[in-house]
């Protein structure tokens, strides 16, 4: 007799693999100052380092897409526990810049792992817009657990404790979510054809896919650009910038527990167009502004970024079913693609506005201000550009119904 699927426990599960990813994203983010200061790195080679974060993602989510089927989510979780357990122990005992490249792609490999089994997973228990609520709910947990990671990082920091100790805390959800998984039963796919690799490769050669893949790329720079550099860049704005960040992924974590009737009301064309702009506004704001204005800046910011990332997943599992487990792995692994081009390129770009700004005679905190600022408003191409691609296809793809048909929203 086959084993009953105890969703609320394998929901659970994926939410403190997604802490632990969260984890890892805010940590490191409070610790690049230290990290720079104890090695003797630049920017840009911050940026190299962040960019291994983002690299390892996108090899094991693709990875994980094209085997989901073969080897199931159960296993390519306990790949994700040993490259997430790997990966953290080398970043603690890391000697220079060389481990902690290494160290910081383990770290990346396990995070994406975890979505390339739990997105399919999440999408194969529910259906319709219970299926974007739970998916939201699931990637609530990203943001929400960079409050809380950044939260620990600013406590830990202003008590003296050194950076290696921060990076132990990553370790405490990794065992969590590896006992609640083990022994749980998985679902199959849902959509028939879905678990076909051939059907999920010819359905990917369609428009809606390709826009999305386009998409997906500016999507997650304009989220994780200003977020992962916010120490570095948000450091003399007169605003904390651990405080910045855990105020962003807190208004993002609560707009995802919301998102059911969000997106039953505007559709995900419609939530993804407004997001664009709020997210424009957010980061122009971050730009000019300085002082308590920066937390406003980054309710706005938050608000505009924050149905991104689990919207779009949404659309490839309803508009493209038969893309499967691999489609969503492909939007997702292309995210973190083109976030890990960029950080280097952010980082190149922060050098660049020092040298000029000095060369200028500011020093200092000005030097920082204006060195951020201009970076920033470098950034404003990712979503300035959003705004024209998503009032393409909110008009593209109004009045057609997606493939999977909604249940009711509760």
């Amino acid at each position: 007799m086959t084993q009953a699927i105890n969703k609320t426990a394998l929901f659970n599960a994926s939410c403190f693999a997604l802490i632990t990813t969260a984890f890892t994203f805010a940590i490191r983010a409070g610790i690049l100052p230290q990290l720079g200061e104890e090695f003797g790195l630049s920017a840009e080679q911050l940026g190299f380092i962040n960019s291994m974060w983002f690299f390892g993602f996108p090899i094991s989510m693709i990875l994980g897409g094209i085997f989901y089927n073969k080897v199931g989510p159960a296993n390519i979780m306990r790949i994700a526990f040993f490259t997430h357990t790997i990966g953290i122990l080398l970043t603690i005992y890391a000697g220079g810049y060389t481990t902690l490249l290494i160290s910081t792609l383990f770290i990346g490999f396990g995070n994406g792992c975890t979505e390339a089994a739990c997105n399919p997973m999440i999408a194969d228990m529910y259906t319709g817009v219970k299926m974007n609520k739970m998916l939201n709910r699931f990637h609530m947990w990203f943001p929400g657990g960079i409050v809380l990671g950044s939260l620990i990082s600013k406590f830990m920091t202003d008590l003296n404790m050194g950076w290696e100790a921060q990076i132990w805390i990553m370790m405490i959800p990794t065992i969590i979510y590896a006992v609640l998984f083990f022994g749980k039963t998985f679902p199959e796919p849902k959509v028939e054809g879905a678990s076909s690799l051939l059907e999920n490769l010819k359905a990917m050669i369609s428009p809606v896919f390709i826009f999305l893949f386009f998409a997906m790329a500016l999507t997650a720079i304009s989220e994780f650009g200003p977020q992962q550099w916010v120490g570095l860049i948000m450091g003399s704005s007169g605003a904390s910038p651990m405080l910045i960040l855990a105020l962003t992924t807190g208004v993002m974590a609560a707009a995802r527990f919301f998102a059911g009737p969000v997106v039953g009301q505007l559709g995900q064309t419609g939530v993804l167009l407004a997001g664009s702009i709020l997210a424009t506004i957010g980061v122009y704001l971050f730009s000019t502004v300085t002082g308590p204005m920066a937390y406003v800046a980054a309710v706005i910011f938050a608000l505009g970024v924050g149905y991104f990332w689990p919207v779009m997943v949404g659309a490839v599992a309803q508009r493209v079913p038969l893309s499967g487990a691999l489609g969503m792995s492909i939007i997702g692994g292309v995210g973190m693609f083109s976030t890990a081009i960029f950080q280097p390129i952010i980082g190149s770009w922060i050098d660049d506005a020092n040298a000029t700004n000095a060369a200028e005679g500011l020093s200092g905190a000005a030097l920082e201000l204006a060195a951020g600022q201009d970076t920033l408003e470098k950034m404003l191409l990712f979503p300035g550009t959003l705004i024209i691609l998503f009032t393409i296809f909110f008009f593209w793809q109004k009045g057609k119904r997606t493939s999977v048909a909604p249940a009711g929203a509760h």
